[in-house]
């Protein structure tokens, strides 16, 4: 009986202690991080220690970051740091090096269904994930098939499930629709471009290059407009005799909100998706009176925040790169270094890029 207890208590202290790894891992690992807000010259890969392995969590040994918007958004303060020094990304993808330890977990039907194995291939959607290992929460680590690469789900991670999510529930994209997507030669306005093409709306864009519109159009977007060159606001509405567009996905922000307002038509529904240029000013809701507008500033998170939504995305994310609906559009490959991260995202802020911006960490 004594033995009995004393072996319980041994196992109940195994399970509950997070001072003791459940393999080997190294002391520090490298990290992207910033020590305070400001421009891309705050970026620094440093040395950091390992990250707290809690028992609910899986570990991954990352091989890929995603550079996203909001990676800036929280460098330039726009979005609160935790503390400092403060690792950024948003996206990786990866190999699994440990499962949960917690028994509800493993235990848990949502868990189950994942699959999650050591040695899996992953991409993860977690804060603070641009480091060379990232703890975290299993719920929003996704299985990679066999039939998409490591490298196609980092690229398609993020922008994949914002562009299925606020397809669906932002607004529900139909057959007949015509909408209007800001940007739409970027990582997100492609797979937002393919998805609504595919889903049977007739789709206008704009961009600021010929070689950009040219990327869009070969992507499915119907109409393309160069905004530096073209009145946007007199093309969206010749396009659509003069009612404007069902739905609006703008990830610029400040500089194309009011004549958003002009471009969408009565009943119409304008989806905030970024702040590329800065935030949306603060407004009166009159504003929205004139045609009964909806407005949403959404997050991503927000509809994957349960383990069966952010199961439903995945598997739909999964599936429409596996039948080819979705294609990813690398632009290019970081090295992981002070000075790869911090031309990535001077890259990504320049308007210059098209599709998708990574980082390799490792092989």
């Amino acid at each position: 009986m004594m033995i009995s207890l004393a072996s319980r208590l041994s196992t109940l202290a195994r399970q509950f202690s997070t001072a003791t790894p459940r393999m080997s891992y190294p002391s520090t690992v490298q990290a992207i991080t910033i020590s305070k807000t400001g421009g891309p010259e705050v970026i620094e890969k440093r040395e950091i220690p390992f990250p707290k392995v809690a028992l609910d969590h899986l570990v991954i040994k990352v091989q890929y970051l995603g550079v996203n918007f909001i990676d800036t958004y929280y460098r330039e303060g726009i979005y609160p740091a935790s503390g400092f020094p403060f690792v950024i990304g948003k996206e990786a993808s990866g190999i699994v090096v440990a499962l949960p330890t917690d028994e509800s977990v493993l235990n848990d039907p949502d868990y189950k269904k994942r699959g999650y194995k050591e040695g899996s291939r992953v991409a993860v959607d977690y804060l603070g994930s641009h480091a060379e290992y990232v703890s975290t929460p299993w719920k929003t680590v996704y299985v990679i098939p066999d039939s998409v690469s490591t490298l196609t789900a980092v690229s398609a991670l993020v922008q994949g499930l914002t562009a299925i999510s606020f397809m669906e529930e932002s607004y529900n994209v139909q057959k007949g629709d015509t909408i209007l997507i800001h940007t739409v030669a970027g990582g997100l306005g492609l797979l937002m471009t393919q998805l609504a093409k595919s889903r049977g709306a007739t789709v206008i864009g704009t961009t600021s290059t010929p070689e950009k519109a040219a990327l869009a159009k070969a992507n499915g977007t119907d109409h393309v407009i160069l905004y530096k060159s073209e009145d946007t606001v007199a093309r969206v509405l010749e396009l659509t005799n003069g009612e404007g567009v069902h739905a609006i996905f703008d990830g610029v922000g400040k500089d194309t909100f009011e004549s958003d307002l002009i471009m969408i038509r009565r009943k119409g529904t304008l989806v905030s998706v970024g702040n590329a240029s800065g935030p949306v000013p603060p407004f009166p809701p009159i504003k929205l009176v004139q045609k009964n507008v909806k407005l949403l500033r959404p997050t991503m998170n927000n509809y994957t925040y349960t383990p069966a939504e952010a199961l439903y995305y995945g598997n739909a994310l999964f599936s429409l790169l596996s039948n080819g609906t979705l294609k990813t559009q690398v632009f290019k490959e970081y090295p992981f270094t002070t000075e790869g991260v911090k031309q990535a995202q001077i890259d990504l802020t320049s308007g210059k890029t098209t599709g998708k911006l990574v980082v390799k960490v490792s092989d």
